[in-house]
């Protein structure tokens, strides 16, 4: 019964999804009578100490992309396909669309692309290319053609110390156009940051502990991929491709971690960069300062599978557009695309901007609809994306626009907590292996958090776990060293469209939504029922140092990493989600592997593994506090200790316009009469913003793996 419910539902998306091609564009073009596309401004251009003048009309901006929409009903109709391919009883089941396909069954109307390539070409514009999916055209033009077609000025802004150009105001449509335009991807030069913290020089001390830092045999030992491995389960056959718009500074570095670490055994393992071509102009970027991100991208996913392909697939940054959404999207819409994506970039959903946000959405839609897993890093800013770069928070609880979408997963960011419990000596060895290993056994965790605002840090510092108000560790001066916006980050999606109404900050607000709960993330203990959906999935360590661990790598450049001369331990060193994110991307290449076929999106299977392990109210048995006494039967190890929590003040005690924010400036904050507070889901009141709990939680999610069990229990 369940299979002919399965195959009423696909031939009703395939029927509405074939009308779906008819024109929404059905008016008579008048360029006077517009529509604005809201949320596409970013809140630097709203403050005008950073305005620096217009830029020159004859400016060219190269390769901006217009997303285009389908009707409603092909929507519909398409999130039910997608559905169906992760349903074992769906007639649908694992019946991967191709990119072809996928255009012909859910992209736009050829009518209204034909209509709106015109209306492009006649205000001056150069149409590059349509893609694939005919969800999006690339097109060129100068900063004249974009305000007169578009009404918005183009200006030069300064924004800590650095220039960028940038959009005034949303941009504007003719009405009779704007059925069939989601929006334009992106009108600036901001660029979302990298998810990897370089270890820094920590004072804080636990005791007589020394650094224990991760190397592959570690990963192999703690996440239990030794069996697979044994197996001959090592991602043999599978190509994961590492999204970048760098070129690595030294493929030798690659060669150099793998020969160090005893993978260059398996032979099979091979890395190649590729410029993948598109409707986008992918050029080949060169080498430029997020090199490092490429290198431990490679290094650590190889790490995971060392016989799969590497694939780091990048593409140089235009003026207007990410060269890593060039690199993703000409990738989609391949012929013959990879298993498995991964991304290790972000930025908060309200700075990345409602088209910015769908046009992820949508390329990681289309992934899912061709049977690509994408793992998306969730973020290095605790549980406040938003103010990424920064020592404190004042913009509020905010997650990833690159990660928040229902068809990634993504990956989130723990600690070891052996240090905390002082038990270094029961879970690592006095010496290491010929490859560098030390670690024993699986290691208890904590969610990942620099913050003085994190309660485990406030307990080991001054033996208290209170960290707001005067007597609190943030207002100390020892805690001061630790004002920080650093941690792995997990939230609900809250401005995936729509717009917010302040005006200096990104604070949740105004016409902001998050995107809606997925059917698979709702049966789980521990699950808010907010309606929306919540981050991360799963997590991995993510450590950059604050209690003695963290990742080491290969990563020679001169101008900032260091030479992989002589001991790992004096190779670079770092944490953050960037390492989680492709690891798990390696994990799922074993997946793959043993079932012989591409998975889509691994979310849903997650989640029912998780129910099953976890049931109605947890597993004690599986709890990551556990350590090594932790069932060995568990897929997932239930991280219940820490939180993500992070510290935060008002934005009128930074001297930052608090328009629009609360009647004391704050947002998601409680400073319980002291300068320094910590994130709060309420401001009169201490609710951390995010403590682990059992079950499903923001701090990390479903929590980390036992790669072996995933692996052999995936259905």
């Amino acid at each position: 019964m369940r299979k002919q419910a399965g195959f009423i539902v696909l031939l009703a998306a395939l029927t509405v999804a074939s009308a779906a091609s008819a024109g929404q564009i059905t008016a008579r073009i008048n360029d006077n009578a517009r529509v604005a596309l809201a949320g596409n401004t970013r809140p630097e251009a709203r403050q005008s100490q950073n305005d620096r003048g217009a830029a020159p009309d004859s400016l060219m901006l190269s390769h901006m992309q217009l997303l285009l929409k389908r009707t409603p009903q092909a929507e519909q109709a398409l999130e039910a396909m997608i559905d169906g391919l992760s349903d074992p009883h769906a007639s649908n089941y694992h019946r991967w669309l191709t990119a072809k396909e996928f255009g012909r069954q859910f992209g736009a109307g050829a009518d209204d692309i034909a209509t709106i390539t015109h209306w492009l070409s006649a205000h001056g514009f150069t149409v590059d290319g349509v893609a694939t999916s005919r969800m999006a055209i690339d097109f060129s033009g100068t900063v004249g053609a974009v305000r007169t077609a578009f009404a918005t000025p183009i200006h030069y802004l300064s924004v800590k110390g650095k220039r960028h150009l940038a959009n005034m105001r949303d941009p504007q449509v003719p009405a009779a156009l704007a059925p069939a335009i989601a929006g334009i991807v992106s009108l600036n030069d901001f660029r979302p940051v990298k998810m990897y913290r370089p270890r820094p020089k920590y004072s804080f001390k636990v005791g007589s502990a020394s650094y224990q830092v991760l190397v592959p045999a570690d990963l192999a030992t703690i996440y239990n991929l030794k069996p697979l491995f044994s197996a001959g389960i090592t991602g043999k056959g599978q190509t994961i491709a590492l999204i970048e718009d760098t070129d690595l500074y030294s493929s030798a570095d690659w060669t150099k971690f793998r020969s160090t670490f005893g993978l260059s055994s398996y032979t099979y393992g091979k890395l190649t960069t590729v410029h993948p071509a598109g409707a986008a102009s992918c050029k080949d970027p060169g080498v430029n300062p997020d090199d490092g991100e490429a290198a431990l991208d490679v290094e650590w996913s190889s790490a995971a599978a060392p016989n799969a392909a590497v694939e780091l697939a990048s593409c140089a940054d235009t003026n207007t557009t990410f060269g890593g959404l060039i690199a993703l999207e000409n990738i989609v819409n391949a012929a013959a695309p990879p298993q498995i994506v991964s991304i290790s970039y972000g930025q908060c959903e309200a700075y990345n901007g409602a088209a910015g946000n769908a046009a992820y959405y949508d390329a990681y839609q289309q992934a899912a609809a061709e049977g690509i897993s994408v793992f998306v890093s969730s973020g290095d800013e605790d549980a406040a994306e938003c103010d990424a770069g920064q020592w404190v928070s004042f913009q509020g609880i905010s997650v990833s626009g690159f990660a928040s979408t229902p068809y990634n997963v993504a990956v989130g960011g723990t600690d070891f907590a052996d240090s905390y419990a002082g038990t270094n000596g029961t879970y690592w060895g006095s010496t290491n292996s010929s490859t560098y290993g030390s670690a024993l056994s699986y290691i208890p965790e904590i969610p990942w958090n620099d913050s003085c605002a994190s309660a485990l840090g406030a307990t080991a510092a001054t033996g208290s776990a209170v960290t707001y108000g005067t007597k609190g560790f943030c207002n100390t001066q020892y805690g001061s060293y630790f004002w920080d916006v650093v941690g792995g980050s997990g939230g609900p999606s809250g401005c995936a469209t729509g717009a917010t109404s302040q005006q200096s900050t990104a604070a949740v607000s105004g016409t902001c939504k998050g995107y809606k709960t997925p059917s698979w993330q709702k049966a789980l203990v521990g699950l808010p029922a907010n309606g929306v959906r919540n981050l991360p999935d799963v997590s991995l360590f993510a450590g950059d140092g604050i209690w003695g661990h963290y990742y080491v790598y290969c990563y020679s450049d001169p101008w900032f990493g260091v030479p992989c001369t002589g001991a790992p331990a004096y190779w670079a060193g770092a944490g953050g989600t960037s390492f989680a994110a492709p690891i798990m991307a390696g994990i799922q290449a074993l997946v793959d592997q043993k079932k012989a076929a591409r998975q889509g999106n691994p979310d849903p299977v997650y989640y029912s593994l998780a129910a099953a392990e976890y049931g109605a109210a947890g597993n004690n048995k599986c709890n990551s506090s556990k350590g090594k006494s932790i069932n060995a039967r568990c897929v997932f190890h239930d991280v219940t200790l820490g939180d993500n929590d992070v510290n935060c003040t008002s934005a009128q005690l930074l001297g930052i316009g608090g328009h629009g924010i609360t009647s004391n400036g704050t947002v998601n904050c409680y400073l319980d009469s002291a300068q320094m507070g910590v994130l709060s889901t309420s401001n009169t009141s201490f609710a951390a913003a995010y403590k682990a709990t059992k079950g499903w939680d923001f701090s990390t999610g479903i929590g980390t793996v036992n790669a072996s069990n995933l692996v052999n229990a995936w259905p």
